[in-house]
């Protein structure tokens, strides 16, 4: 809606979510009964109306579309979720302790000195195990420059990693 809508509209989709907003609120509560789910699951479903704001216009009634938006964002939730998380009494993170999360954190540090292009590249090539094609498109750079960007990258990721590996052996 941003750019290709009218003000009128944009106008229109706010005072109607500051109306609705409560409403939806106390309906998202009912369905979850857990405060923060309620706002998340309202705020998720005000998104997909914004998105939806030409169709939701011409809709009979905005606030049974609105409704009807919120209990199918709640259904979803529900089977995406249903097999997921758990309460427990003690919370473990069995990945927070020793070596691992030393090089965890020095490969994120190490990422952090790179520029955004670079420490995109490196991400996608080897984190994400994309083709020089695949980055290429995803980061609007040539393939020729996605190589010579990723081999750069990786050279100044060794050179910095280098002292580090010294140091633990």
């Amino acid at each position: 809606m941003i750019g290709t809508a009218s003000r009128e509209a944009q106008q229109e989709f706010t005072e109607f979510a500051s109306v609705i907003t409560p409403r939806l609120f106390r309906s998202a509560l009912l369905l979850c009964g857990d405060w923060h789910l309620a706002e998340d699951l309202v705020q998720t479903t005000l998104a997909k109306l914004y998105v939806a704001w030409p169709r939701v216009r011409k809709a009979d009634s905005w606030e049974a579309y609105a409704r009807g938006t919120l209990t199918k964002t709640f259904l979803s939730h529900r089977r995406v979720r249903r097999n997921s998380e758990m309460p427990t009494e003690v919370v473990t993170d069995p990945g927070t302790s020793g070596r691992d999360s030393d090089l965890r954190m020095d490969l994120f540090a190490a990422l952090a000195s790179l520029d955004k292009d670079d420490r995109s590249i490196v991400v996608l090539r080897y984190w994400e195990d994309q083709s020089v094609a695949e980055t290429s498109r995803q980061t609007g750079l040539s393939e020729a420059a996605v190589r010579t960007k990723s081999s750069r990258a990786m050279a100044k990721l060794r050179d910095i990693s280098a002292p580090r590996q010294e140091a633990t052996s």
